[in-house]
């Protein structure tokens, strides 16, 4: 922990915000463009950009690892089970083909992944911060590894404060979830068999939970069957933290942030104040997107190594 607290602060005063200004200042405009271009034809663009760069920096820190096709026989991250889900890598490839371009060998493909991120957020009404830049990409992807992400139906934190994050971190990035889509798997251990006294989570509003049933039934055949996240799907606001003091919010690891009084105090003073949340968010999300990874390259293609 003493070690990874280390290199935490090392990676941080390693990037900086100018980093491109004089090399590629139109790095950051091109990214926005293809963000923009992308959530123009398809409005869960910005949720799945913002998803895929959580899922790259907990991995192996923000090394753009997440963005490697499987080859040969390495299975890579993006098609171990919790990303297969993960789209939108297009917006990604066209951003970069556009930079290579323009400042070839220059801009690497985690920056490109953390300012989308950022880009997804502001397109939907959300907050938006300056990304500090210099990452480096990794050239290890491994499938096995993605057991290491957080599963919605985990009350686990460990990971979370394993990557040098905080109690108050782990509230302000779960409000990620103000934005997209969820299978009905993800949550399906909340509404059926929940345990032997109770077929659903006792913390799930009734008539919540009804409607999350008639969706999403026992034998569910329907391949894409699912609900949103909560009630505002496309919009980045503090709607999640409401519902989940009403008891509407999907997850389990929705749920345990109000196991423990600290979070609970959180979840409630984002609930009531957006502006508050909007402050704690960008503040984690620049301690999180600045976790360094082993990367010392600049990818020439996203999906592959050099």
């Amino acid at each position: 922990m003493l070690l990874f607290s280390s290199c935490l602060v090392t990676c941080l005063n390693a990037l900086s915000v100018d980093y491109y200004h004089q090399t590629c200042p139109e790095a950051e405009s091109t990214v926005a463009k293809y963000v923009k271009k992308g959530m123009l034809n398809d409005r869960t663009v910005p949720a799945a950009l913002l998803r895929m760069h959580f899922h790259d920096c907990f991995i192996r820190g923000c090394d753009g690892s997440v963005l490697l096709d499987s080859k040969g026989g390495n299975q890579a991250e993006k098609d171990g089970p919790p990303n297969i889900s993960l789209h939108a890598f297009y917006v990604i490839d066209h951003a970069k083909k556009e930079i290579e371009e323009k400042c070839p060998g220059v801009v690497s493909c985690a920056d490109i992944l953390a300012l989308a991120a950022r880009d997804s957020v502001a397109l939907v009404r959300g907050p938006t911060w300056d990304v500090p830049n210099g990452r480096k990409d990794g050239r290890i992807s491994k499938g096995n590894d993605t057991r290491q992400l957080p599963f919605p139906t985990s009350i686990a934190t460990k990971l979370t404060h394993s990557r040098g994050l905080s109690d108050e971190d782990l509230v302000a990035l779960s409000g990620g979830h103000t934005l997209g889509f969820s299978h009905c798997s993800s949550f399906q251990n909340r509404i059926h068999n929940f345990n032997t006294k109770t077929d659903v989570d006792p913390s799930l509003h009734p008539s919540f939970a009804a409607s999350l049933r008639q969706v999403c039934p026992m034998h569910n055949k329907v391949k894409n069957a699912g609900s949103f996240l909560d009630s505002t799907p496309t919009v980045f606001d503090n709607a999640y933290y409401k519902l989940l003091l009403q008891g509407k919010a999907i997850f389990s690891s929705d749920q345990a942030l109000l196991t423990a009084s600290t979070t609970k105090a959180l979840v409630t003073k984002y609930a009531s104040n957006q502006h508050e949340f909007f402050e704690g968010f960008v503040k984690s999300m620049i301690k999180m997107s600045s976790i360094g990874g082993a990367g010392n390259e600049i990818r020439l293609k996203c999906r592959v190594v050099n």
